[in-house]
């Protein structure tokens, strides 16, 4: 892992718009981040999540002479809002290698505390007896789960409050045990002497090493050609922490596309000196920075302006800009325009009340959300066919209502999708 020598500073980014700094002031390491300053312990003795992703776990746990401190749990408005793990999107940088993989599931977040299942809002999940008579008590965290892409339908019975038959079709997916204090590999050996047995309607979680970027793009395919939604990386040798941490992990599909250079950026901390980052403008005309994936003497020789590069990403924004853009080389060839999706295609379905709520296809461009809360528990959706916006809406679990709109016009149908969009997660909808 890298070092911070004394006196010096590294940057890493965050969930705020510009990166946190990190300094080594005598053997002090500080971090810019709230979680940091908000410490009341001496300044010796903190450490954050951007330290130990940046150090390393061991680095800082010998650093502070023992155990790291474990993260307190948010406040919340619901006392029985479960303390779990969540997951940061993978910036396309960091090595992988001997990270244990496991499949991203299309279901539903459960945590079971020993006598019952609650969602991360701390709602019960009312299963049947049955259904839960032979699992432990002690607390797991899983997924409620019933095939992949048919998360609408896992929702539509778990949150039942009939305790019905309906739930012979779920399985519950167990990947830890949140309350023991051991090592992630150790609290997988504690899960599977405790499933030896079998658990009835539970299933332990099928976890592999990751061997190199190449097996883990093998294994991203494989599962997404199944219907699956992605990946979850989990650090070997990692506690379980209480919120988002960098320990856990999520990998979607990844794509590699062409730039040209148009400007280089100076470094800072332990890059002062030589290039951060370049500038760089994709053939359509959109700009934005790269700053992962060099090597040191590649920042000391960076690509020279005008040179196309070769970079990786995840996904685009709603602006078209590549998210976690990684740089993999200099490319030799014609650059290769990202292209966005094209405008989907009319079923040729006859317009009609019915047919029109039809418009939503496979083919749609879908975005689901829930608003789930001690006052409401609803869904929202919006998907976009050629010229049309369809929205679906109730409350969650029931069929909803759909409300189709002809914009005329795609760019028009996007920018309306957009704008609904932005009124609703102001409202506190999430994306699911």
């Amino acid at each position: 892992m890298p070092e911070i020598e004394d006196g010096d500073m590294a940057e890493v980014k965050g969930s705020a718009a510009k990166p946190y700094q990190l300094k080594n002031v005598g053997g002090v390491y500080s971090c810019s981040c709230p979680a940091w300053r908000n410490q009341s312990t001496p300044i010796e003795r903190r450490t954050c999540k951007h330290l130990r992703k940046y150090r390393g776990e061991a680095a800082e746990k010998e650093r502070l002479g023992g155990q790291l401190p474990v993260r307190a749990k948010k406040s919340s408005t619901k006392k029985d809002e479960p303390p779990i793990l969540l997951a940061h999107a993978w910036d396309n940088s960091q090595d992988l290698k001997d990270w244990w993989i496991s499949e991203k599931l299309d279901g539903v977040r459960a945590y079971w505390d020993g006598k019952r299942f609650l969602s991360r809002q701390g709602n019960e999940y009312m299963a049947p007896a049955w259904f839960v008579k032979d699992l432990p008590s002690t607390p797991l965290d899983g997924e409620l789960w019933l095939d992949r892409n048919a998360f609408q339908k896992t929702i539509s019975i778990v949150r039942r409050q009939d305790r019905s038959d309906h739930w012979k079709k779920i399985r519950f997916l167990v990947f830890d045990a949140p309350t023991e204090k051991a090592v992630f590999e150790d609290r997988v050996d504690l899960l599977k002497d405790m499933f030896a047995k079998g658990f009835g309607f539970a299933d332990l979680l099928e976890h592999s090493k990751c061997k190199d970027l190449k097996h883990l793009q093998r294994e991203l395919k494989r599962v997404e050609t199944l219907g699956g939604e992605g990946l979850m990386l989990r650090e070997p040798g990692s506690v379980y922490e209480v919120g988002r941490s960098s320990s856990l992990l999520k990998v979607k599909t990844f794509h590699d596309a062409e730039a040209t250079v148009i400007a280089h950026q100076p470094g800072k901390g332990k890059h002062k000196g030589r290039m951060g980052a370049i500038s760089v403008m994709l053939p359509d005309g959109t700009e934005f920075s790269v700053g992962t994936g060099f090597t040191d003497r590649q920042r000391e020789a960076p690509p020279e302006i005008g040179s196309e590069i070769t970079f990786r990403y995840q996904e685009l924004t709603d602006g078209g800009v590549p998210r976690f853009p990684s740089f993999i080389g200099i490319h030799r060839g014609q650059a290769k325009p990202i292209r966005k999706a094209a405008p989907k295609k009319k079923t040729g379905v006859k317009k009609t009340k019915s047919a029109a709520a039809s418009t939503t296809t496979e083919s749609s461009e879908k975005r689901y959300f829930e608003l789930d809360d001690d006052t409401s528990s609803k869904f929202w959706e919006v998907a976009i066919a050629d010229t049309t916006v369809t929205v679906r809406y109730g409350r969650i679990g029931a069929s909803g209502t759909t409300r189709p709109k002809d914009l005329g016009d795609p760019a028009k149908a996007e920018a309306h999708a957009a704008k609904l969009i932005e009124q609703k997660t102001s409202k506190g909808y999430i994306e699911k």
